[in-house]
């Protein structure tokens, strides 16, 4: 016996181009996301540098750079990478606080924005559980609203 919620579960599997889309987002998001993270951990001067200016104590840094790390493994495995994303997202709007609070520049208030984003669409291309949890419509879905009813 089908229930609704097991006809509901089904959605159709991306594209390939949009599958392969989101492969290439994931793995350039985390391979400068691992960068960054192991540059925080061997406290490298201009990490060192930067976070002088943003009045971020040294002894914090490689700690930073631990969560990224961790956050960045979870995100580039499959069975966790909704919980990496999301702690991605965490991690990355606190990058964007600490530069608001210091009044730097646009870039770099924006960049972690723009990372955030590529994280989320190279997830929602190649991750079926998103898509369904959050579809796209282009108009009315008719099917759904029937069963809906």
């Amino acid at each position: 016996m089908s229930t609704c919620l097991e006809s509901e579960s089904r959605v159709s599997p991306a594209s390939r181009v949009g599958m392969w889309t989101g492969r290439v987002l994931t793995g350039l998001a985390v391979l400068f996301l691992l960068f960054d993270g192991a540059a925080k951990i061997a406290k490298v001067g201009p990490v060192l540098e930067a976070c002088a200016q943003l009045d971020v104590p040294a002894w914090v840094i490689p700690w930073l750079g631990g969560v990224l790390v961790g956050a960045t493994v979870l995100y580039a495995i499959p069975a966790t990478s909704v919980l990496g994303a999301v702690l991605l997202t965490g991690y990355l709007g606190g990058a964007v606080w600490t530069h608001l609070r210091m009044g730097g520049p646009a870039f770099p208030v924006a960049f972690p924005v723009l990372l955030g984003g590529i994280v989320w669409l190279g997830l929602y291309l190649r991750e079926p559980r998103l898509r369904e949890l959050m579809p796209l419509r282009r108009g009315p879905n008719r099917k759904m609203d029937e069963v809906r009813r």
